[in-house]
């Protein structure tokens, strides 16, 4: 499956969340790092689900830009 994520900086790090999964949230210093724990996350999010016997929702979000005037 392949579920799009949100990485935004925060004052002393990043911090991750997917939002196909209420819940789902990492941080990390670097970049890469929030990116390699939030896959960890999503990982372990889905094991949780499936022993819990929820079913697990396909990826809906889209992640797209625009351009604007600044």
């Amino acid at each position: 499956m392949r579920y799009a994520i949100v990485i935004e900086k925060a004052a002393g790090n990043y911090s991750a969340y997917v939002p196909d999964l209420p819940g789902c949230v990492a941080t990390g210093v670097t970049l890469e790092e929030a990116e390699s724990q939030i896959r960890e996350a999503i990982e372990f999010h889905l094991e949780g689900m499936r022993e819990d016997g929820i079913a697990i929702p396909a990826p809906a979000s889209r992640v797209e830009y625009v351009d604007v005037a600044a």
